[in-house]
């Protein structure tokens, strides 16, 4: 039963750029139950390609929920589960650590979620005004929050690709979560930072005017290989049109406290 007050167009492009050989990226797509997902695999050897893989596949087979905590709720459930095979994983190959970041869209009703660990992002256009809101879980942006840094030294500080956070990095799995509502016209963007890497948000925005989201999340990477693309770089569009409402839909805005 359909209870979201909108239909969602999107787009999604992965490259390997233009110095990996392997693209340890990986994204999800499923519209039908108001759900995305781009993961940035880390820990060499192929390992990253098989960490962003293992969270995945697990999102992939979270059931569709009625009610957004139950949602909620059942994704962290498997982003727990994917941490767990990631730590085995590494003990068995004998390394320090596999790991992947992830951040992940989910929509219910006229509400959205954003839920990431690690520095991939989530931004939302909306008139044609970009809002990132995710907080890169990383070295280098907790030394501009404590004032160590300013956005421009940050850009060449010689440790801004340390994480802080990411499936697979510790027993426990630290996730961050906001959430608001959803307004016809919305284009969220997800992206791994080898598109941030290279594109402002001012360049990002600008590439992502018109209506088709596949055009958008292609231009985006074609503007990264343009500029070296020096990591693997992967982007999912997600263009929220409104769609009319049915009997089945829910009032009121979903509640995404987790069980």
């Amino acid at each position: 039963m359909n209870r979201t007050s909108f239909v969602f167009e999107t787009g999604a492009t992965t490259h390997e750029g233009k110095v990996r050989e392997v693209n340890e990226d990986n994204y999800l797509v499923r519209s039908g139950i108001g759900m995305w997902a781009v993961a940035d695999g880390m820990g060499g050897h192929h390992a990253g390609r098989l960490a962003s893989t293992a969270v995945i596949n697990t999102l992939a087979t979270v059931a569709e929920y009625e009610s957004a905590s139950g949602f909620l709720t059942e994704c962290a459930h498997a982003l727990e589960a994917a941490n767990a095979h990631l730590r085995e994983a590494a003990r068995s190959m004998s390394l320090d650590m596999i790991g992947s970041t992830v951040v992940l869209l989910l929509v219910r009703g006229s509400s959205y979620a954003c839920v990431w660990s690690g520095d991939s992002r989530m931004y939302r256009i909306r008139d044609g005004v970009i809002a990132q809101l995710t907080r890169d879980h990383s070295e280098v942006e907790d030394l501009i929050t404590q004032g160590v840094l300013s956005r421009e030294e940050a850009r060449h500080w010689p440790r801004r690709n340390i994480i802080t956070r990411a499936i697979g990095a510790g027993e426990q799995v630290e996730l961050e979560i906001v959430n608001g509502e959803v307004e016809a016209g919305d284009v969220f963007l997800l992206c791994s930072d080898g598109l941030t890497g290279h594109l402002d948000d001012v360049e990002i925005a600008s590439r992502m005017m018109g209506d088709d989201p596949q055009k958008m999340a292609d231009s985006l990477v074609e503007a990264t290989l343009e500029r070296g693309a020096s990591d693997n770089v992967t982007v999912v569009v997600v263009r929220c049109a409104p769609r009319e409402p049915t009997v089945t839909d829910v009032a009121g805005s979903p509640n995404w406290t987790a069980g």
